[in-house]
């Protein structure tokens, strides 16, 4: 609290304090990125005289721009200036780059991240295995990715630290349809505009939100990668954008983009960017080890092609005819990677009802007489067909006669007429015949006879609520069970108005009733007419209401239900429903129909059905395999429970998974040429593939490096030998080189964490655990996978439209590497969205360049330092926060929590320095405890700011090694008790200021406008304190602690029943008192304060005195507190002790009034005149 108390006096810090440290709200409003502060380098730094930095002069900022592959332009328009403001100073950002470039090129020369296996398996903690999902190379990376990422960066740093032996490979994807989809876009709008391209003016100015959904593309957001649902759905409006003008935007000349005609340009050019960026970014990565997919590279593609042989081997890989959701333009399935909108989405299946038409046929189709013309309504409740009162039409829709077969006509909409083509169900496969367009109101009043239905002939009626994007637009009515129906139906039984507007004959409508079918025990056999009249529902346009009844009479009617009709009367709905849906589908009445559970667009721009496609799966949900991956599951670290919750949910429905692709790059099938290995399915097993990737490719990302084993030699027996503990290959691999691979494998092997965006839960982290399962041995199998939410700039989307974004090579040189690194650490840790706050970075930059200020004055005026060991109170108080840093920033690294290890390990810290400072006065701080903290703070801080720490560590405190590899730093346990002492004792200055001042100036205010009083004069100013302590509660607190002490439950910290405590009170000498209830009053609260107290640090709460002595801590800091309230003499006193509280004088009645209790002492204030006569 002693920071409040300086924030209240306005005392300022002298030159060895430091600066006050407020931490920036992670919450804070969307602004503008502000500069940092303006400054001088030679003002930066202002007692020690700054060291030149290899390659610059004294007194001139460093280069800005960390170093760049030089064989890798970078596109003009996406370099950041150091100065873009022209006239600026960024020296203070400067500074942090400079820092970083100078670390960044000792870490290569020395080569620190290069990971190499020990002799033998390791112990439990000597190794630190991390990875993280590849993104996908159309594009530059930007901070979303920088985010997850810096959970893996972070975390394996930490262990590096502690000297763990730490591998953290990198990987470039490429396989998939969006890059060749992209190139062939080029190449179409130069075939049709010319190279370069002149394109037709646009008349309609296109949307943001549409401008935005293509600047996602240029800037690769894979689309399993990083991406938040809720952020992008409004973005991808499906407006499209030339490719050309989007490759524009990244600052390409007409001259470059030509040559992305050629899908493998993309693949040479994307991703040495991203590997450029990320050195920058400062990753401590193994690059030997990266590599990139697809069959440029022959070793993964032989790595890729004995996985899926091996799949197939093991009968994982199946051919099926199967429901997926399809591309129409791509002529392919199209899953999650491809999919612009629509991740996760996945076929909903219907039973499409036959409804037929009665002859003779109404005018609007005649021509149709002859054929078989059904009304097809798709349903998901077969099992109601029972009580059909008549079929649902929306008047205004537009719908059409489609050719089905030589025979049948189903009359539905142009949307699931195209679903159906693709399901076999169109004369012309994929191409719907539209024989005649109709509309709704054209088919109000035709006869229908439908199956399974009580009344021989039914009617088509309006209903205005129809939704076209979904089902067929032709909806079956049953009134019993479904509330929509029930309202819709009554509303033209009880409307004649209504039926004449849309030309309803009564016969149509009057003569049916509501069949009752189902029996549910809370609703009866009419469930919809129950819930309907106990929600007061008053017509179909109740929308809240109907949506509420439907859910409870469907979920009611399916857990509850039993059929009272037809052959399955008697049985449960659940057990009915799969009976009657065969029966219908067995009699030729109804058909399967499937499409997208919500809307899909592909990333070629074009809205996806479900297809019936002939295509090769693999068989996750299988009983057998499905077990083992749940087993893996329990044994891994997930990091939080709703993590494990979604890869529960998804093991529950995930089944076969389309795993080939006739459209894109990648790996072919092995048995089957024509098809390739889709993205997601190439990408579940590559983690092994880390651990021999530099033996293999010898450093090159491409395996095109002259290597000591060439792509043909990697047969699938050598594959087995190393990684599934096959017997030793024949093969002409030097017997060496062959061992040393398996060694790498079984030293690294399993990984200990992935860390991923949590959208990829449900697809690539749910088949990375099944593919080890099948393919690896049980100890092989994942350890860790933790997941974060998506990242939010200043609070708001990601929005390259609006300017709130950022790649990640612009963060870096907008903010440095660090400052980077400290805003995402402080952004957030959850599965919620996270916020990268600008202020933040912004305020990391100030906050980094004073601590190094600082310490270089701390170090430069060492010697006016007090010497010898710790002896103070304040430095023992110190030293305590020190301890509680260590320890609490250890639990939470080891947890993956960085926002509490940047707040425990540098915020907390800080204030600590800061408060030590204040408290030390005239005798100084302590050296040693000075040169400790600035050690422990550096490491602490070292995996989120690692540039920053090499410097403090080689640069200032002339540390030997790297700070990167310093170890955890050592701390004594830490003194709980201490630590209450002196929040006590700040707390208690605190509120001593407010009474002091209070007594100062008076009890009235003045009035408005009327001068303010005058300062008292010297005789009259309070300058004598003398506070009071009664360490023991006594009377009715202590009889109200002794009853709390028997009813806590120490190990639950939880309490006895409310009224068990009150009995006990009665029963104790307060409930002997006449005024029992008056007292009881006094104490209610008092035992909810401390209930409340209990339950968050223990039985310790319930003592009767404090767990320290309050007298001696308040003694041991009287300079401190005189000095801190102005005082020129303080004494603490027992209030126990007459003589004492004689001392008091006129003002014992204070005492008397608010007598002081544990934890509350009372301060008196009087001037030196009344304490003389008094005393």
């Amino acid at each position: 609290m002693a920071r409040l108390a300086v924030a209240e006096r306005g005392i300022g810090l002298d030159r060895l304090g430091g600066p006050i440290h407020r931490r920036p709200s992670r919450t804070s409003p969307n602004k503008a990125s502000p500069p940092p502060e303006r400054l001088d380098r030679a003002s930066l730094l202002p007692l020690a005289s700054p060291r030149p930095l290899p390659g610059t002069s004294p007194g001139r900022p460093p280069p800005c721009v960390a170093p760049r592959l030089s064989a890798i332009p970078r596109p003009a328009a996406l370099k950041m200036s150091s100065n873009p403001d022209g006239g600026r100073s960024f020296a203070r950002r400067d500074l942090l780059i400079a820092i970083q470039r100078e670390a960044q090129k000792l870490w290569e020369e020395k080569r620190v991240f290069e990971a190499e296996p020990g002799s033998g398996r390791p112990e439990p903690g000597q190794k630190f295995f991390g990875n993280f999902p590849y993104p996908y190379m159309n594009g530059l990376l930007h901070l979303g990715h920088a985010f997850s990422l810096s959970k893996l960066e972070f975390g394996a740093a930490y262990h590096r630290l502690r000297g763990a032996n730490v591998l953290l490979p990198f990987g470039f994807h490429c396989t998939g349809m969006p890059i060749k989809a992209s190139a062939d876009k080029l190449a179409r709008e130069i075939q049709q505009y010319g190279n370069p391209p002149v394109f037709p003016a646009v008349e309609d100015e296109v949307s943001a939100d549409a401008a935005d959904s293509q600047a996602d593309q240029a800037v690769a957001v894979a689309p399993d990668k990083f991406k938040s649902k809720k952020a992008k759905a409004a973005a991808k409006t499906g407006v499209q954008k030339f490719q050309w003008e989007i490759m524009r935007g990244f600052g390409l000349s007409d001259k470059e983009i030509a040559k992305f005609q050629d899908p493998y340009h993309w693949l040479t050019y994307f991703p040495p960017l991203a590997k450029e960026d990320l050195k920058a970014f400062g990753l401590g990565c193994d690059w030997r080890r990266s590599f990139i997919t697809t069959d440029m590279n022959p070793f993964y593609d032989a790595f890729v092609r004995w996985q899926m042989r091996k799949l197939k081997k093991m009968g994982k890989v199946v051919k099926d005819m199967r429901y997926t959701i399809y591309s129409p333009l791509d002529g392919q399935p199209c899953a999650d990677h491809d999919r612009a909108t629509g991740e996760g989405v996945l076929p909903q299946e219907y039973v499409l009802i036959k409804m037929e038409v009665v002859p003779p046929f109404p005018p609007q189709i005649k021509a149709l007489e002859g054929r078989k013309v059904y009304l097809a309504a798709a349903t998901l409740r077969p099992e109601t067909m029972y009580g059909q009162t008549n079929c649902w039409v929306l008047p205004d829709g537009k719908y059409g006669a489609f050719e089905i077969n030589d025979t049948d006509v189903f009359i539905l909409t142009a949307r699931s007429a195209l679903n159906l083509a693709y399901q076999n169900l169109s004369r012309v496969p994929e191409k719907p015949t539209c024989l005649a367009e109709i509309s709704g109101n054209d088919l109000i009043g035709l006869p229908l006879k439908s199956p399974l239905a009580f009344n021989e002939i039914i009617y088509a009626l309006p209903m205005m609520t129809i939704l076209t994007d979904k089902g067929t637009g032709i909806v079956t009515s049953v009134p019993s069970d479904s509330p929509d129906d029930f309202m819709a139906l009554q509303d033209l039984v009880t409307k004649p108005a209504l039926r004449a507007k849309f030309g309803v004959k009564d016969e149509w409508v009057l003569p049916f009733k509501v069949v009752p079918i189902i029996n549910i025990p809370e609703f009866g056999d009419k469930s919809a007419e129950k819930v309907c009249s106990d929600l007061k529902i008053k017509s179909q346009n109740d929308k809240e209401k109907l949506a509420e009844a439907k859910r409870l009479t469907y979920l009611k009617g399916f857990t509850d239900g039993t059929m009272i009709v037809g052959e399955f009367k008697g049985r449960k709905v659940q057990e009915a429903k799969p009976l009657i849906k065969n029966k219908l589908l067995e009699e030729g009445t109804a058909v399967l129909y499937s499409e997208p559970e919500k809307k899909v667009m592909s990333r070629s721009g074009d809205e996806c059905v479900v297809a019936l496609t002939d295509q090769w799966y693999i068989t996750y949900g299988e009983p057998e395999w499905k077990q083992m991956a749940e087993r893996c599951l329990e044994n891994m670290n997930t990091f939080s429970a709703e993590t494990r919750n979604g890869f529960e949910h998804t093991l529950g429905w995930l089944n076969q998974w389309a795993c080939s692709r006739s459209f894109g790059l990648g790996t072919r099938i092995p048995w089957d040429e024509q098809f390739l290995v889709e993205s997601l399915s190439d990408s579940t097993l590559y983690m092994a593939y880390y651990t021999i990737a530099h033996l293999l490719q010898n450093g090159n990302m491409y395996g095109k490096e002259v290597s000591a084993i060439r792509p043909e030699q990697m047969t699938d027996d050598v594959w087995e030998y190393v990684f599934c503990s096959g017997p030793a290959p024949k093969t002409d691999i030097p017997p060496a080189l062959l061992s040393k691979m398996k060694q790498e494998f079984e030293y690294w092997y399993p990984f200990d964490i992935r860390v991923s965006g949590k959208d990829l839960i449900q697809n690539h982290l749910t088949f990375c655990i099944y593919n080890h399962t099948a393919l690896l041995p049980e100890h092989h199998w994942p350890r860790g996978m933790r997941c974060n939410g998506h990242l939010m700039l200043n609070s708001e989307k990601m929005s390259k439209s609006t300017g709130n974004f950022r790649t990640l090579r612009q963060a870096i040189e907008e903010f440095s590497s660090d400052a980077t690194r400290f805003a995402l650490a402080d952004a957030g840790d959850g599965m919620d969205d996270a916020n990268f706050v600008f202020e933040t970075a912004n305020a990391a930059i100030l906050r980094l360049t004073k601590e190094i200020a600082w310490m270089e004055e701390v170090v430069a005026a060492e010697s006016s330092l007090r010497t010898g060991p710790p002896s103070s109170y304040a430095d023992s108080v110190f030293s305590n926060e020190i301890n509680i840093a260590v320890k609490e920033t250890e639990k939470s690294y080891n947890t993956f929590m960085f926002r509490d290890a940047l707040k425990s390990g540098f915020y907390d810290l800080q204030l600590a320095r800061d408060e030590y400072r204040l408290s030390c006065g005239a005798a100084g701080m302590n050296r040693d405890l000075l040169w400790r903290f600035m050690g422990v703070q550096t490491r602490l801080i070292t995996p989120i700011c690692p540039h920053y720490a090499e410097h403090v560590w080689q640069k200032i405190l002339r540390k030997e090694g790297f700070a990167i590899k310093a170890g955890w730093p050592v701390a004594e346990t830490p003194d709980p008790s201490l630590r209450i002492a002196n929040k006590y004792l700040q707390d208690s200055i605190v509120l001593m200021r407010k009474i002091l001042q209070k007594q100062e100036s008076g009890p009235k205010k003045p009035k408005k406008g009327a001068a303010p009083a005058p300062p008292p004069s010297e005789e009259n100013k309070m300058s004598i304190g003398l506070i009071y302590v009664n360490e023991y509660y006594y009377g009715w607190k202590e009889q109200c602690l002794r009853v709390l002490q028997s009813k806590f439950d120490s190990q639950a910290r939880s309490f006895a029943p409310d009224q068990e405590i009150i009995e006990a009170l009665k029963n104790c000498s307060i409930g002997q008192e006449a005024n029992f209830k008056q007292v009881q009053k006094l104490c209610m609260p008092f035992i909810r304060f401390k209930k409340d107290e209990a339950r968050e640090v223990g039985a310790q709460a319930l003592d009767l005195k404090l767990p320290f002595g309050e007298m001696d801590v308040l003694q041991e800091n009287l300079e401190l507190i005189r000095r801190q309230l102005g005082l020129e003499r303080v004494e603490v006193l027992a209030a126990s002790d007459e003589a004492a509280r004689a001392k008091a004088g006129k003002y014992v009645s204070l005492l008397e009034q608010n007598p002081p209790s544990p934890g509350e002492p009372v301060a008196i204030f009087m001037n030196k005149q009344e304490f003389e006569a008094q005393n």
